[in-house]
Formats: C-alpha cells, sequence, structure tokens
C-alpha cells in the first residue's frame, strides 16, 4: 500500500473551512482507494518525517518553515492550490488585470519543482502560470464535495423560498460581510444575516432564501459558498471577477443542473488526483546529431502522449549539422550540448542524472504515437524489462541476419528478444549495469550492450511492446522509414560493412562472456 503524506496548516477536525473541507473529501477519497494518508500539520512535521518518505500532497502550507520546503524539493510532492501563497499579499486582485508584480512573488521555487500544481478554476490556473512562468499546473475546475453533502444539498434546494435576501455572517473579513451588508443597504435591499453556523444548518437557513448577496474582497479561487447557494436555488448577487468558478462553465447552471454537473466535475477531480498519486514519473533524452529538424516535431508527440512526460531533455552530440540550430527556441526542460560527439554511450550516461523511476531514449528518427508510453507501462506490468520500439532476436552468434520485431514488422503481442534499439524505456535503476562491463567499443552497439549487461548482472530480460498494424497509436514510431534512411543514418550502404562487422564483433563477445539468449 503507497504512503501519501498530507501536509497542512489545520484539517478539518481544527477548522471548518473550505480548504479543509476540500481535503477531508480529498483524504478520505486516495484512503478508500487503498492509500495509507499520514496526515501532518505543517508547523508539526519534523526532518524524518520528510526524508524517510517519497510522496507528500502539500495543501496550505503558511506555517511550513524554508527548511521544509528545500527538503520537500528533493522529494515527489503535489501542491492542492487554495488560497494564493505564490503572492506575499495572498490576493492577485490588487493588481491590474491580475499581473503581479515579479517583488511579490514568493515561493516560486517550491512551485516549480512540484510534480502538479492543481488549482480550482481556470482564472488561477491562468494567474499562477503569468506570475511564476509555470508548466504543472492543471485546473480541476471544482470545489470537492462529498457524495453525502451534495445529496443534502439536492434535498435541500427543493426548500420553499420563503424570504428574499441573505448575507453569511462570517467572521473572516476577507468574506466581505461589511461590505455586502453595505451594498443592500446602498440598494435599499432588506436583507438577513445568517450564521455563525455550522456547514450543514447554514445550509439548511440559506436554502429557504430566493437571493444570496456575496461581495468578496480577495480573488476567491473558486468560492464553494457561491455554488452551495446556486445549487440550492438561490440567485447570487455578487463580483464575477472575484469569483474562481464564474470563470467555469457551470457557473451559469442552477438547482438540479447544477448539482448533477458538480457531481461529474467532483468525480473527474477525485480521478486526476488519483492518477498523480498512481502515474509513473518518465524523463526522455532525445539524442540531435545530425538531424535537428526532427526535434520539434519530437517534442511535439511527446507533449501529446496519454502519459505525459515530467521531463525532456535533448543531448546534442557535435556536429556542423546541427550548429546553426536554434536550441533554445525548443520547449524542453535542458538542453546538453557538448563540444564533443559523444557517439551513442553519452546519452545513456546523462540518463543517471534524471530523478525520475523510468527514463525514455529516442533515436532522431524517431516520433512515437500517441499512446507509445501508455503502451510501454502497460507492457511493464505484465512483463518488466528493457523495452523498444525496435527488438532482434539474433541467430547464432552474430548480429547480422536477426529478426525484427516493433514498427517495422508490427508485432501483435509482447515479444522477448535479446536487444531493442530506436526508441528505450526502461528503469532508471537498470542503467548501473551498463556500466559494470566495459563495452568492446564506443563506436557502436550501446543497445547491445546495455542489454547484455543488464541481462548478465540484473537478471533484467528484454521485450518488445505490440505494435498492432491497426494502432499506429501505440507504435514507437511514425515515419522510421521516411526518416531513418538517408545518408545520415549511421547503418546506410556506405557504412554498411563497417556497421555491421562491428556488430557482429561485439554478439560474439558478450556471447562469450556468458549472454545467454
Amino acid at each position: 500500500m503507497k504512503q501519501i503524506v498530507f501536509i497542512s496548516d489545520l484539517f478539518e477536525e481544527d477548522l471548518i473551512g473550505g480548504a479543509e473541507l476540500n481535503d477531508s473529501v480529498l483524504i478520505r477519497f486516495l484512503e478508500s482507494s487503498g492509500f495509507n494518508i499520514l496526515k501532518l500539520r505543517s508547523t508539526g512535521i519534523s526532518d524524518e518525517q520528510i526524508l524517510e518518505n517519497d510522496f507528500f500532497i502539500v495543501s496550505n502550507f503558511v506555517g511550513l518553515s524554508e527548511k521544509h520546503k528545500v527538503l520537500l524539493q528533493m522529494k515527489k510532492y503535489i501542491i492542492y492550490e487554495h488560497d494564493h501563497k505564490y503572492i506575499n499579499i495572498r490576493d492577485p486582485s490588487k493588481f491590474v488585470d491580475f499581473n503581479i508584480p515579479s517583488k511579490n512573488i514568493i515561493n516560486k521555487s517550491f512551485y516549480k519543482n512540484a510534480q502538479k500544481v492543481v488549482v480550482l478554476s481556470k482564472i488561477c490556473k491562468q494567474v499562477i502560470e503569468q506570475a511564476l512562468g509555470l508548466k504543472n499546473v492543471i485546473s480541476i475546475g471544482t470545489s470537492l464535495w462529498s457524495e453525502e453533502k451534495l445529496s443534502i444539498i439536492q434535498t435541500l434546494s427543493s426548500t420553499e423560498k420563503v424570504q428574499d435576501y441573505c448575507i453569511v455572517n462570517s467572521s473572516n473579513p476577507i468574506k466581505g460581510t461589511r461590505e455586502a451588508i453595505q451594498y443592500a443597504n446602498s440598494k435599499g435591499i432588506e436583507h438577513h444575516l445568517i450564521g455563525p453556523l455550522p456547514p450543514q444548518e447554514l445550509l439548511q437557513e440559506m436554502a429557504r432564501y430566493k437571493n444570496f448577496i456575496f461581495v468578496p474582497k480577495v480573488l476567491e479561487t473558486f468560492s464553494r459558498i457561491v455554488i452551495e447557494a446556486k445549487m440550492l436555488g438561490c440567485n447570487v448577487l455578487t463580483n464575477r471577477r472575484l469569483i474562481g468558478a464564474a470563470y467555469e462553465d457551470l457557473f451559469d447552471l442552477q438547482g438540479e443542473q447544477l448539482i448533477e454537473a458538480v457531481k461529474l466535475k467532483v468525480e473527474a477531480a477525485l480521478n486526476t488526483f488519483y492518477k498523480l498519486c498512481t502515474e509513473p514519473e518518465i524523463t526522455v533524452v532525445l539524442n540531435c546529431y545530425r538531424r535537428p529538424e526532427n526535434l520539434k516535431e519530437q517534442i511535439e508527440s511527446l507533449k501529446a502522449q496519454t502519459i505525459k512526460p515530467k521531463q525532456i531533455w535533448v543531448w546534442v552530440n557535435d556536429h556542423e549539422d546541427n550548429h546553426g540550430f536554434d536550441f533554445l527556441s525548443l520547449d524542453v526542460d535542458k538542453v546538453i550540448k557538448n563540444d564533443y560527439n559523444w557517439k551513442f554511450f553519452g546519452r545513456f550516461t546523462i540518463c543517471f542524472m534524471a530523478q525520475t523511476e523510468f527514463v525514455a531514449l529516442f533515436d532522431d528518427d524517431t516520433i512515437p504515437g500517441t499512446k507509445w508510453f501508455e503502451n510501454c507501462i502497460d507492457t511493464m506490468k505484465v512483463s518488466p524489462g528493457i523495452l523498444g520500439g525496435a527488438g532482434v532476436k539474433l541467430k547464432g552468434s552474430r548480429y547480422y541476419g536477426h529478426d525484427r520485431f516493433g514498427w517495422s514488422s508490427q508485432n501483435e503481442e509482447i515479444v522477448e528478444v535479446d536487444l531493442v534499439g530506436h526508441a528505450w524505456f526502461f528503469k532508471k535503476e537498470w542503467l548501473k549495469y551498463i556500466w559494470m562491463e566495459e563495452p568492446l567499443t564506443y563506436e557502436n552497439g550501446e543497445d547491445i550492450h546495455f542489454c547484455y549487461t543488464a541481462k548478465k548482472f540484473g537478471s533484467v530480460t528484454t521485450y518488445c511492446p505490440p505494435h498492432p498494424k491497426d494502432k499506429p497509436e501505440l507504435f514507437s514510431s511514425l515515419r522510421g522509414y521516411e526518416l531513418g534512411v538517408d545518408e545520415k543514418a549511421t547503418s546506410n550502404n556506405r557504412n554498411h560493412f563497417k556497421f555491421y562487422s562491428q556488430r557482429d564483433a561485439i554478439v560474439l563477445r558478450c556471447m562469450n562472456r556468458g549472454w545467454k539468449k
């Protein structure tokens, strides 16, 4: 059972607020999904509790020390953002068009290094991305309600409306009770203050009113109370600019329609959290030598994957064909540009720096289908091993004359092979085997050497995932015959004899050293 450490300033047992109610729904969902949840208050967490655990969800974290923020950045964590903790005044509405000056930005690295930052509305996603330049933000477009709470609201929505206007009496100044009263008085609106009351009693009282006046003083990340009022059938008088929910399509709904829409949104949001807690992390390393023109299409195909990579790196071996290329124009996380041609083994070496469970490498002529990573993860579940897009089964003690599987032959099922190439997918921990024995040559055969050493020293088998003819989205390479057969290919006719002679020699040496097929 995977353990998740859930960090927050307060929990539902401490305070019944919007963030705490959201968190309680998420915690119960994750527990019911089989996770062990360790709840820790931000002010009470220890160094050891961070260092000894692997995965965290960070909710409100005002009480979290700077030291602990630094320690968390060495771990995997999700930030569940409730109230603008990236701004020193906690309110983007104080700035024109929500454009936050850099001097007011705080916690930037903490947000940037999160696996994902989950926000409640489109406007919050827009504001935080604009302020911090983030690429890891997801909007779930809702607060979280339990099924029980929505059932209660659904029942209360049929309550007869016997009063006209209400204002919730909140002691929290940012909820704008005083401003709502001033607005009502300025318009000559007779109104009643309701509350403070426990949440269910407040809903019961609000259900009796036709109209709800709410004048927040900050940008509400969603505004749970406003949506609850609308689900109860109340007309809401508010400043839409400051209501996160007002930027969502469901805001135009009311009563029963809104309740059903919220149910679907909450279900989707919880599924999103489940995927974030279970989805594997992948670092991609692209290799650039003589075909820099393929990089943008490769990157687009990676960003279109149904399982997104956490990071994309470009490893550049020096060649005059890439000297004029603008690598800074690429939408990637790292470009490692060398003044030397490290050939085939260099890219495998940089993979040691990846901080993810899985690593994926691609040759520069390889454009994967949108479900290639999904295909690899599904294959890993039943046949864990080094996976690749071009599988090779050797015949005898040489490379030449082998049988091929993968994108070029389109195997319907998983095939155990001796080695793979073109596109690799493997656990980072297996990389250690590649340097447990010196290769025969650094000029060729990194694919042979990796699969051989992993099998010999780690008992790691190699497989080619399915490449069914009618499902190109699962393919490791969609344009191999088009992009991989030009004069730049190492294996082209000009280099044919040298290329295969070297590989024959590498295979023979590996077999003489104990490689059992």
